[in-house]
């Protein structure tokens, strides 16, 4: 099977549910801000030595999967027929920051993003989600976008900002 389809020549994909769109069009950017999102994630995992940091983002990479099957659907109705996304997901992320949280000292200034190789690839994924949010907002403000997209996003850049703050600690938060 070959790769190229030469089906995208013409400046047109094709949505999950069939529907043909530009690819600039604000839904087909919203799921690419989540795919670099991912791609920014994976990196972060080559680099990463924490055997817990790297299974937490690893899942995370198969959340957003998910999440962009749903971001690249239109259609209301297809949902049900995509990878499961809900509530739990989020919940999930808040019982990890809270669980990383309680082994890091508490925060009474604003931080650089910095600090060791593996806390900057996280910043540079948190950043990425940041801009991934941004563009589902907006997508939302005009389209359909499914109800967990956005809590998601904002519990996920939380999450990344005290996986890089662990990241920079150490082996002593993880144990």
């Amino acid at each position: 099977m070959k790769i190229y389809t030469k089906t995208g020549d013409k400046g047109k994909t094709s949505l999950c549910d069939g529907e043909k769109v530009s690819k600039s069009s604000l839904r087909v950017c919203a799921y690419g801000d989540i795919d670099e999102l991912s791609s920014t994630i994976g990196f972060a995992i080559s680099v990463i030595r924490m055997r817990k940091i790297k299974n937490v983002l690893l899942s995370i990479q198969h959340d957003l999967f998910a999440m962009a099957s749903h971001v690249a659907t239109r259609k209301s109705d297809v949902h049900d027929t995509l990878p499961e996304f809900g509530s739990s997901k989020i919940t999930k992320l808040e019982a990890v920051i809270d669980e990383f949280s309680k082994k890091l000292p508490k925060l009474n200034r604003f931080l650089l993003p910095g600090g060791t190789k593996a806390a900057c690839t996280i910043h540079l994924a948190r950043t990425a989600c940041r801009r991934a949010e941004r563009t589902c907002v907006e997508l939302s403000e005009h389209q359909h976008l499914h109800e967990w997209v956005l809590p998601y996003l904002n519990r996920l850049s939380d999450l990344l900002f005290v996986l890089a703050r662990a990241a920079n600690k150490g082996k002593d938060v993880l144990a």
